[in-house]
């Protein structure tokens, strides 16, 4: 296989029909690591939302247990993208997630803002630092599979193409973003957990090489100062390089999924997607999807 045959497959493939074959392939084939590097950069961003910001900073599972939430946040999205929204491994993925959501007082618009930054930051990512930007193709489909992933959410008025997800995410970013002490806590919190995955004496360069991919309504928002310009550069342009270098590679022959990052460290003896997240008291209501609980399968195994 050629470094560009995936690509040529993705594009026989029909994004209103096979959205989800295409964004399986596009997500753990093309670019696993770098999907992984813009769903964490747009979760962060979701915590410059002063509503958002703050309820996380008061249930503290993104400060006191930043690891755990990391990796069931990571697990259960990814849950979806592995086995497919007919599975009863997504079904009870997803109804984890709801579960989750019904416990807190979130908005609509909140979840349908959070839901766009899944759709657009990759694709930013990938146009700033990818071996390949996204083609519209590609756009299309993650679209179609986040609107689909939104609807068994039981989220309401979601955009319909990748445009129109992109002109709801700059637009609510920029009504909505400001500084809250609760959401400056879960950023800080946030850097020091991707600072944790390092050797110690590296983590002040993580905390600043991670500040420097932040852009400055961002920065502004967590009242962070702004990075040296010569580390911005140092740091966008190390990335571009790599980029570079992994179109130059022999495509991957296998899909590479969450669940199989270096980063996701809590479950070494496997787990059960019906048992990750949090149980607020307050959850109530069943998922918009029937589905068993816990079904065995492929989430029972330890990470590969």
């Amino acid at each position: 296989m050629q470094r560009y045959d995936r690509l040529r497959e993705i594009l026989r493939l029909d994004p209103d029909r096979d959205f989800l074959a295409i964004y399986r392939l596009t997500a753990t084939y093309e670019f696993p690591w770098d999907f992984t590097r813009a769903l964490e950069l747009a979760l962060f961003r979701t915590y410059a939302v002063p509503s958002i910001g703050s309820l996380l900073a008061r249930t503290a599972e993104f400060t006191d247990r930043a690891q755990r939430r990391y990796d069931d946040t990571a697990l259960l999205l990814d849950a979806v993208v592995e086995h497919g929204f007919e599975s009863d491994t997504a079904r009870t993925a997803i109804r984890r997630v709801n579960q989750m959501h019904r416990g807190y007082d979130i908005s609509n618009e909140e979840m349908r803002y959070v839901l766009s930054t899944f759709v657009v930051i990759p694709a930013r990512w990938l146009d700033a630092y990818g071996w390949r930007p996204l083609t519209h193709h590609e756009r299309r489909a993650a679209a179609r599979y986040y609107a689909t992933l939104g609807r068994h959410m039981g989220i309401t008025d979601i955009p319909d193409t990748f445009e129109e997800f992109e002109a709801t995410l700059d637009a609510y970013e920029k009504a909505w973003f400001g500084w809250d002490e609760g959401g400056r806590k879960v950023a800080d919190s946030t850097l020091d957990l991707m600072a944790s995955w390092y050797p110690a004496p590296l983590a002040p360069a993580v905390r600043g090489a991670g500040r420097a991919l932040l852009d400055d309504p961002l920065l502004d928002a967590f009242r962070y100062d702004r990075p040296d310009p010569r580390v911005r550069r140092l740091v966008r342009g190390a990335l571009r390089l790599r980029g570079r270098a992994v179109r130059l590679l022999p495509p991957r022959g296998t899909p590479h999924y969450a669940r199989q990052n270096r980063e996701v460290k809590s479950y070494p003896g496997g787990y059960d997607v019906g048992e990750l997240g949090t149980f607020p008291l307050a959850a109530s209501g069943g998922c918009p999807v029937p589905h068993p609980r816990r079904p065995s399968g492929a989430e029972a195994q330890p990470p590969a």
